[in-house]
C-alpha cells in the first residue's frame, strides 16, 4: 500500500513551482529597461522599436528588391529543359530521322513508321536594344529605393517629436496631480481650521459647509487628474512599442534641445524623399517612350535529338541569331502610357510644391508656437510666485478670522490655476522647442540613423 504524500508538502511544492511557471509565460513585451526613462533613452528605443519604424524599414527592404529585380534585365537569360515524345504522325516522325541521322533510300515517305525522341535542350538569350526601358526601370527603382529612405527617415523624424511630446505631457500631467494633491491638503488643513472656528462659534455653517463641498471638488479634481496621468503613461509606452500601467520617468532626463538657428525646410526628408520620387517618374516616363522604340535580342540553343525507336538514332544542332522587332502599331497604348506617366510627374511636381508650402507654414507656426510659450512662462512664473505668497497670507488671516471662506476659496483656486498654468507652459515650450526642430529638419537628438 503506497503512501500519499501530506497535503500540506503538495500546497508547498506548488507554492514554489507557480511563481517559477508564471515568470516562464511572462510575454516578451514586459522585456523593457527597467530604469528611469530619460527623454532620450525614450526616443532611441522607440526608433527601434515602434512598429512604424519597423514597417519603413521593410519598404526600404522591398525597394532595394525592386533594384535587384530591374538589374536582372542586363543578365542574359539561360534555360535548359527537356522533352520527350513518341509519334506516328509522317511529318513528325520523318523529322525526328532526320534529326537523329537515320535517313535511308528506303523510308516511306507516307508511311515512316513510329518514332520517339528525347530532346534535352539549353537556350541563351540577350537582350540588345530595347530602346532604353531597362536602364530607364533600373533608374526608376534606385530613385524610389532613396524615397523610401527619405522615407523612413520621416517617420523616424516624426516618432522622434511624439516621444518628446508624450515625454512632455506625462511631465505635466505628474505635475498637474502634484497641484491637485498640494490644493486638496490646503483645502483640508482650512477646513480643520474652519472646523475649530465653527466649534467655537466663530464661523457659520454655510461657511463650514462651502469649505467642504471645495475640499470635495478638489477631491475629484485629484482623481481627473490621476487618470489624465494615466493615460498620458499608457500612450507613451504605445509609441515605444511596449505595453504596461506605469512609466517612472527621470526627472533630470526632460529635453533639453537647443533653438534651432537656421531655419530653413530644406533638409526635411519628406521634401527630398519627394524629389526622389519625381527623379524616379521621370524615369517612368522613359519607360513608356521606349515602347516608340524597336527591340533587338541575340539568341542561341542547342539540343540534343535521341530516339530508341530507331537503332542508334542520335543527332545533335544548335541555333544562334538575332531578333529584331518594331512595333508599327498598337492602337495608341504606348502613348497613352506615355501620357499616364507625364501626368503622373506633373501631379508629383504639384504635390512637391503642396509638400514646400504646407512645410513653410509649420515652420512659421513652430516659430511662433515657441515664442508664445515663452513669453507665457515668464508670465505664469511670475503669477505663480504671487498667487503662492497671497495664499499662504490668505491662509493666516482666515485662521485669524479675518477673512471669509468664500474669499479663501478663491485665492486658493487662483494658486491652483497659476501652479497649472506653470506647469503646462514649462512642457508646452519644450513641445514648441521639438516641434520647431522636427519642423526644420533637425533630430531631437544625436542618435544614428
Amino acid at each position: 500500500m503506497t503512501r500519499r504524500p501530506h497535503k500540506p508538502i503538495v500546497l508547498a511544492l506548488l507554492a514554489l513551482l507557480l511563481p517559477l511557471e508564471m515568470n516562464a509565460q511572462e510575454p516578451p513585451s514586459s522585456h523593457r529597461p527597467s530604469t528611469q526613462w530619460t527623454a532620450e533613452q525614450a526616443v532611441h528605443y522607440a526608433l527601434e522599436h515602434n512598429p512604424d519604424a519597423g514597417a519603413a524599414l521593410e519598404r526600404i527592404k522591398a525597394a532595394d528588391a525592386d533594384i535587384k529585380s530591374a538589374r536582372a534585365a542586363f543578365y542574359p537569360q539561360l534555360g535548359v529543359g527537356a522533352e520527350y515524345s513518341r509519334t506516328n504522325n509522317p511529318m513528325y516522325s520523318f523529322g525526328n530521322i532526320l534529326n537523329q541521322g537515320m535517313f535511308s533510300d528506303s523510308i516511306d515517305f507516307n508511311q515512316p513508321g513510329t518514332t520517339d525522341t528525347l530532346q534535352p535542350k539549353a537556350t541563351v538569350q540577350y537582350r540588345l536594344y530595347n530602346g532604353g526601358r531597362d536602364a530607364a526601370a533600373l533608374d526608376a527603382a534606385g530613385e524610389r529605393s532613396q524615397a523610401a529612405n527619405h522615407e523612413h527617415a520621416a517617420i523616424r523624424s516624426r516618432l522622434q517629436f511624439e516621444v518628446i511630446r508624450a515625454f512632455c505631457t506625462i511631465v505635466q500631467a505628474a505635475d498637474t496631480v502634484q497641484a491637485r494633491q498640494s490644493a486638496v491638503e490646503a483645502m483640508a488643513a482650512s477646513l480643520a481650521v474652519a472646523q475649530a472656528r465653527f466649534e467655537e462659534g466663530s464661523l457659520l455653517k454655510e461657511d463650514l459647509l462651502s469649505l467642504e463641498a471645495q475640499h470635495a471638488r478638489a477631491q475629484e479634481q485629484l482623481i481627473q487628474a490621476r487618470h489624465g496621468l494615466s493615460l498620458a503613461q499608457r500612450g507613451f509606452l504605445n509609441l515605444l512599442g511596449l505595453q504596461g500601467d506605469a512609466v517612472v520617468l527621470d526627472p533630470a532626463g526632460a529635453p533639453a534641445q537647443e533653438i534651432p538657428v537656421e531655419r530653413d525646410i530644406g533638409k526635411r526628408p519628406e521634401l527630398t524623399a519627394m524629389a526622389a520620387l519625381i527623379k524616379a517618374q521621370e524615369a517612368q516616363v522613359r519607360v513608356a517612350r521606349a515602347g516608340y522604340r524597336p527591340t533587338a535580342d541575340a539568341f542561341g540553343s542547342y539540343q540534343v535529338d535521341k530516339g530508341t525507336e530507331l537503332e542508334d538514332g542520335s543527332g545533335n544542332s544548335w541555333t544562334t541569331g538575332v531578333r529584331l522587332n518594331y512595333t508599327l502599331f498598337n492602337g495608341g497604348q504606348t502613348s497613352a502610357a506615355a501620357e499616364r506617366a507625364e501626368a503622373g510627374l506633373r501631379e508629383a511636381k504639384q504635390q512637391q510644391r503642396k509638400l514646400e508650402l504646407a512645410f513653410n507654414l509649420e515652420m512659421e507656426q513652430a516659430l511662433l508656437a515657441l515664442n508664445q510659450e515663452e513669453e507665457r512662462l515668464k508670465v505664469t512664473g511670475k503669477m505663480l510666485e504671487s498667487a503662492t505668497e497671497s495664499a499662504r497670507l490668505a491662509r493666516l488671516r482666515f485662521k485669524e478670522g479675518v477673512l471669509l471662506s468664500s474669499e479663501l476659496i478663491d485665492i486658493e483656486n487662483r494658486r491652483t490655476d497659476a501652479q497649472l498654468s506653470h506647469a503646462l507652459a514649462m512642457a508646452s515650450r519644450k513641445i514648441a522647442i521639438a516641434d520647431l526642430r522636427r519642423a526644420v529638419g533637425l533630430a531631437q537628438f544625436n542618435q544614428g540613423k
